[in-house]
């Protein structure tokens, strides 16, 4: 059997000098019913704008991974540690709640060791014979009922451990801390032992500095040296009741010092949670933050890109409309 081939040659081209069949393999076929130009431009395209809407997405939030779905591990960590951080807010709020109770105990002290140092300078004074004693009591229990008024109105947030009962609670703690080790999460605390800082047992018991008794028997909310005389009897109970008003000076100073040591370190802690937060912040937004510089270029090149997609598509579809002129 023998195949005839056909062609139709172009002006000035004899039937003698037919195409070349090489050339009819490389031709590219024209369909209406599959445009492949057109599905290449039209996937390029919808490439393009998914990338365009992913970009539009960082921008308009700001995040680089604003979910799971853009990376998981990132997305996971930066959630964990931005609920740490709001524990840490919390810690933070908490020293600072604990540190204005601590001031207002040391202020409190630190005023009581003004008022002891006058009473300790009347009693001194009232050690020189033939001074007028009644009078110097009545100065003393004016001092005396400054001093309990100072420690019952050591009060902020209905916490007071100037005047308190050490018999069932002897410490208190401030949250200082809140830590994650190997996924376990744990809450640290400052204890402050008001064992140390009470002046006044409030069931009576006599447990606190200034009413209880010390070395010499005294009790330094009861002192009365109004009945005393120039007497050597006399006198060594003076020189005894000057003797524990310094003791109990003493003590009181340690506890000023105490409540100052409290209150640097919980200032010291709070400043450093703060600089936790901001640290933990400044690492999350390395993990999920957009880099705005980056996306901002971005942006502009696929919206070119977008452009030109739509121009190659538009160009890919006029195909089909040139297979017409084949017809007419």
């Amino acid at each position: 059997m023998t195949l005839l081939l056909l062609c139709r040659c172009k002006p000035g081209m004899s039937q003698s000098n037919p195409v070349h069949t090489d050339t009819l393999k490389g031709h590219i076929m024209s369909s209406l019913m599959t445009n492949a130009s057109a599905m290449t431009a039209l996937q390029t395209l919808r490439n393009t704008s998914a990338n365009l809407a992913e970009t539009q997405n960082r921008i308009s939030t700001g995040y680089r991974v604003a979910g799971a779905e853009d990376n998981a591990a990132y997305w996971s960590i930066a959630t964990t540690m931005r609920s740490d951080n709001m524990a840490l807010s919390a810690v933070e709020d908490s020293l600072g709640l604990g540190a204005a109770t601590v001031d207002v105990m040391y202020t409190a002290m630190d005023s009581t060791v003004d008022v002891m140092n006058e009473i300790k300078a009347k009693l001194v004074a009232a050690r020189t014979p033939g001074v007028d004693r009644g009078k110097i009591q009545s100065d003393i229990n004016e001092l005396q009922n400054q001093l309990k008024s100072t420690a019952e109105s050591a009060v902020f947030n209905g916490e007071n451990w100037l005047s308190s009962d050490v018999t069932t609670v002897t410490s208190k703690e401030i949250v200082s801390s809140f830590t994650r080790v190997g996924g376990a999460v744990s809450v640290l605390t400052t204890t402050v032992d008001i064992t140390a800082t009470q002046l006044y047992d409030t069931t009576g018991g006599g447990t606190g500095i200034l009413d209880r008794a010390l070395t010499n028997g005294n009790v330094v909310d009861t002192i009365d040296i109004s009945a005393l005389t120039d007497s050597a009897a006399d006198l060594t109970t003076l020189e005894g009741m000057i003797s524990d008003v310094d003791e109990a000076l003493g003590l009181i100073t340690d506890s000023a010092t105490l409540l100052g040591s409290t209150k640097k370190r919980v200032d010291l802690q709070k400043d450093f949670v703060s600089a936790l937060i901001d640290s933990i912040d400044r690492g999350v937004g390395q993990l999920v933050d957009a880099d705005m510089n980056k996306e901002s270029t971005r942006l502009q090149a696929l919206q070119t890109q977008q452009q030109l997609g739509i121009q190659a598509l538009s160009i890919a579809n006029q195909g089909s409309q040139n297979i017409l002129s084949l017809f007419r």
